[in-house]
């Protein structure tokens, strides 16, 4: 069960963004430091973003070598370095937690990514994984044949535009949720 106490757990025991990467591979530590390059929020994507009013923890229980997770995952740190004060995001490696990544199957396996949205009690909001609708979307248009792409595979801009967009929606849910928690609106007396 997600508990908070379980959530608060995990959510210390993973890295920040700068220290999962260099916790790879040099060669995935490359492929993430590639990807994340070419990425920026898009002033509508900051408004969002600066409208926010409540704390969230994401958790990502992940991999350096996957390429699904180098391709999503860097997303989470552009909203978070937009937004510290309010979105703080801890990585961890699946094969480590191994475990724990277990007990949160998609689609009967261990994929990755896996994210968890929490509040700032760590009280379980919403759990997503392994890949985005656009990500899915553009991926079946392909029809790859591979289950995970490796982690230098380009992608198109139309799809990481997307995938972008994808993310930065389930986090907006979130703050959504938060927002109009009533235990929160107490608190804040909002």
């Amino acid at each position: 069960m997600l508990t908070p106490k379980l959530l608060r757990e995990k959510f210390e025991a993973g890295l920040p963004y700068d220290q999962y990467v260099a916790s790879g591979k040099p060669a995935d530590q490359q492929a993430w430091r590639d990807f994340a390059a070419g990425l920026g929020l898009t002033g509508d994507q900051k408004a969002l973003l600066a409208g926010f009013t409540r704390r969230l923890r994401i958790i990502a229980i992940s991999g350096t070598w996957c390429g699904d997770c180098v391709k999503q995952l860097p997303f989470l740190n552009l909203m978070e370095r937009e937004r510290p004060d309010l979105i703080q995001t801890r990585f961890l490696d699946r094969d480590v937690h191994m475990e724990w990544a277990r007990t949160l199957p998609i689609c009967g396996g261990t994929r990755v990514p896996v994210v968890i949205f929490a509040n700032e009690d760590f009280d379980f909001l919403a759990l997503e994984g392994d890949r985005s609708l656009a990500r899915y979307r553009a991926l079946a248009s392909r029809q790859l044949g591979a289950s995970c792409e490796i982690p230098t595979a380009k992608i198109g801009e139309d799809e990481t535009c997307f995938t972008q967009s994808d993310w930065v929606g389930y986090v907006e849910r979130v703050q959504l949720m938060c927002r109009l928690s009533t235990k929160l609106r107490e608190r804040y007396g909002d």
